[in-house]
């Protein structure tokens, strides 16, 4: 197989007319999934705190320790009552992610992990960002790998792609200065992955970035994949400005069109020959947007999110249930499945 360069992902993107981009796409998707299953997760996003000294410009969900009004931890109880509302709608997974708290410490994640995997054993806990991980390990002063091995034998399943935004160090500089580098959040992934801890990559676009720091971004998290496998999937959205710092100090900045969503989804099925799934982003994009991802190289429709936090802070609001995703994806000829973490399929709705 030969395998796209940047050089030729990049005049791809920049010079192949949309409708003609989304049909290679597809036809890689469809000797990827022969079988025109198109899945989805019940899930839940908790977020257990939303105290963060982190500061990065482009969040609207973050309060400071100090805000005694807004900010919060979740208590043990609380978060069991978000997971029993989980259950009762036939969920199987809690995607873990907050704010990176300055005080909390390895003994805090361990004691909530176990608890919940000794409570509710059919619940795959999916959590705790790179960055998230990379602050525990320093404010408890132990090693990555410590740090990993000891949430993972409490019961932690697999790791989000979450703070890794664009993996350029040009763009995090200004949008994320306080976060971890792109280095790093390879770092971490490769020591999960070699630890056992599948992950998951993400990218958000429509800040500051460019073609070129898109296509690093790829190019990242494809020689890895080369090197571990540890990635399931490759989930991308567009950056929400509104009510965020970073729009207030670069007013010029707008939400990516959809056209341009569609444009670096298929680019990505393209050049991330080793990625098997693709996720649809329907919660930035919104349902139809999100329908028309599958013909364009996603397989997968994403998570019915019970609850989301963070991008609703930042102005997207968009929702869906179980049988509206059944429908979307019948609509398009495709069988509806649904799934847990590790892509299995648990049901189809033919």
């Amino acid at each position: 197989m030969n395998r796209i360069t940047d050089t030729q992902i990049m005049d791809i993107m920049q010079k192949t007319p949309l409708k003609e981009l989304g049909k290679e796409a597809l036809r890689i998707k469809r000797q990827l999934h022969p079988d025109k299953i198109t899945s989805f997760v019940v899930d839940r996003n908790i977020n257990y705190t939303n105290i963060c000294w982190i500061d990065c410009k482009f969040c609207a969900f973050k309060r400071d320790l100090s805000d005694k009004d807004e900010g919060y931890i979740l208590s043990f109880e609380q978060i069991d009552t978000k997971i029993d509302e989980l259950l009762a709608i036939g969920g199987t997974q809690i995607l873990f992610q907050g704010g990176v708290h300055p005080k909390l410490k390895i003994e805090w994640y361990e004691d909530l992990v176990r608890h919940i995997s000794q409570k509710y054993p059919t619940i795959t806990i999916h959590g705790f960002s790179a960055v998230e991980i990379d602050y525990i390990a320093k404010i408890s002063r132990i090693s990555l790998q410590e740090t990993l091995q000891r949430l993972k034998d409490a019961g932690l399943s697999s790791i989000p792609g979450a703070g890794a935004e664009i993996l350029s160090d040009r763009v995090r500089d200004i949008i994320a200065p306080k976060k971890i580098d792109a280095n790093r959040w390879i770092e971490i992934h490769k020591i999960a992955h070699n630890t056992g801890i599948k992950s998951t990559a993400t990218m958000m676009f429509g800040t500051l970035e460019n073609d070129e720091d898109i296509i690093e971004h790829w190019r990242r998290i494809r020689d890895l994949q080369d090197e571990t496998g540890g990635f399931r999937a490759f989930i991308m959205w567009s950056f929400q400005p509104d009510n965020t710092p970073l729009k207030k100090e670069f007013p010029h900045i707008q939400k990516a069109s959809s056209n341009r969503y569609l444009k670096l989804l298929a680019s990505s099925r393209i050049y991330l020959d080793n990625f098997p799934n693709i996720q649809s982003s329907w919660v930035t994009q919104g349902s139809h947007i999100g329908q028309l991802a599958l013909l364009f190289g996603a397989n997968d429709l994403g998570s019915t999110m019970l609850e989301e936090n963070v991008v609703a802070a930042a102005g997207a609001k968009n929702s869906m249930n179980q049988a509206e995703m059944i429908q979307l994806i019948k609509d398009i000829g495709e069988i509806p499945a649904k799934r847990d973490t590790t892509y299995t399929i648990l049901e189809k709705y033919e």
